[in-house]
């Protein structure tokens, strides 16, 4: 193991402990800095608010410790995060937050904002509705409107004045961390680093979590100890793993992943390519920014949450692929993820009309099956392996696509 090896694993290491009791960092930071924290909850917020407010906006995670206290408060069919966070708020966990804030939404994550309001009397959880059809002026300007409801909510939660000048300080420097882990994720694209997708999803998802200012700095640093990273050197199975729109998907699942034989090169994750996507713009009034970043997304990386004519989230998954290179995709599917359930067939007549290898995993909270994975990840890496020998020898190759 090289001194640069080390370097970068200290550094992901920090960052793995950050994600793994985010709570802990909050509350740390409030400890150090006596200022407010607000929760917000995904996928499309403009946390550069908050920042602006000089309150600290952390995106509330999944837990890994089962439902309990909080399973009475919302139905068994809803998604794994909305159960999850609802029985964090049961737990008085997430009474550390001075608010929580949301602009998305889905049937399971209203749930979760309604009985957050019963289990958290003494907090504000605020939704700023966003609509989720993207093609209309009248989005636009229902945006617009949100957006100032929510500043002025942020503004008496805080007690300070939002200004522009602070929201185009907090746009800068959230780029400024945005447009370094692009560079890894091309970089891994890339073969350049030979970066697990474990330690991906930790420099992702810890900057939902870290001050903007701490978290910027990492990543500098993580920037310039990678130069010296080694590459990839091996002709392992690539794979793009695709889904998992509001949490993250278990480490573990990964590591199987990797385990049996293949490497994970791209990804539209929401702790993945997904959230780092998109830059606010730097020039002209900040709030206009804001406004246009979430529409905009939606186009860099498209999302079945969304209704948008011209976003076409299987054409982007083939554009994708071939930017990678990657032999085929895993889907992974938050069990009760209706957005998600009813998108799944047009991206599977996609697969296999264009011939793509694929997987569907459907992810629940509470414990995966990881055994019977294994098997189903392996006779993906082989079907993939044989068609590479089939097409190396000039044969016509293997016609199937799932497993």
């Amino acid at each position: 193991m090289t001194a640069a090896t080390d370097r970068v694993n200290i550094i992901v290491s920090r960052l793995e402990a950050v994600c793994s009791d985010y709570i802990a960092y909050v509350k740390g930071w409030k400890e150090r800095t006596g200022r407010k924290a607000v929760g917000v909850l995904p996928m499309n917020f403009p946390v550069e608010l908050v920042q602006a407010a000089g309150a600290l906006p952390v995106f509330v995670q999944e837990s890994d410790e089962p439902v309990t206290d909080g399973r009475n408060l919302i139905y068994e069919y809803y998604c794994a995060y909305s159960k999850s966070i609802t029985d964090q708020a049961a737990k008085q966990w997430l009474d550390l937050f001075d608010g929580i804030f949301a602009v998305d939404h889905c049937v399971a994550l209203l749930g979760a904002l309604d009985a957050m309001r019963f289990a958290m009397p003494s907090r504000l959880v605020y939704l700023a509705q966003f609509p989720a059809s993207m093609d209309e002026q009248a989005s636009v300007d229902e945006v617009d409107k949100r957006m100032r409801e929510l500043r002025r909510e942020l503004e008496k939660l805080t007690g300070a004045a939002i200004l522009p000048e602070a929201i185009s300080e907090a746009i800068r420097s959230r780029n400024e961390a945005r447009q370094i882990v692009r560079r890894l994720f091309a970089l891994r694209r890339d073969g350049a680093i030979n970066l697990s997708a474990r330690m991906m999803q930790a420099v992702v998802q810890s900057g939902m979590i870290m001050d903007a200012a701490e978290y910027l700095e990492t990543m500098l640093e993580l920037e310039a100890a990678l130069a010296d990273f080694p590459p990839v050197h091996d002709r392992k199975v690539k794979l793009h793993l695709s889904g998992h729109f509001c949490h993250a998907p278990r480490p573990e699942l990964f590591d199987m992943i990797e385990q049996c034989g293949a490497m994970i090169v791209d990804d539209d994750l929401y702790t993945g390519y997904r959230f780092v996507s998109t830059d606010v713009a730097e020039t002209g009034d900040p709030a206009i920014a804001l406004r246009d970043w979430y529409f905009q997304r939606n186009v860099n990386v498209p999302c079945s949450t969304r209704a948008q004519k011209t976003a076409d989230w299987e054409g982007y998954l083939l554009q994708a692929l071939e930017r990678s290179g990657a032999d085929g995709v895993i889907i992974l599917m938050a069990k009760f993820c209706e957005p998600h359930m009813l998108y799944y067939p047009e991206l599977r007549k996609t697969f296999r009309a264009q011939g793509v290898p694929y997987l569907l995993i459907e992810t629940e909270h509470e414990g995966l099956a990881l055994e019977m994975l294994r098997t189903r990840l392996e006779s993906l890496v082989e079907l993939i392996s044989k068609r590479r020998a089939a097409e190396a020898s000039g044969q016509s190759g293997i016609k199937e696509t799932s497993v």
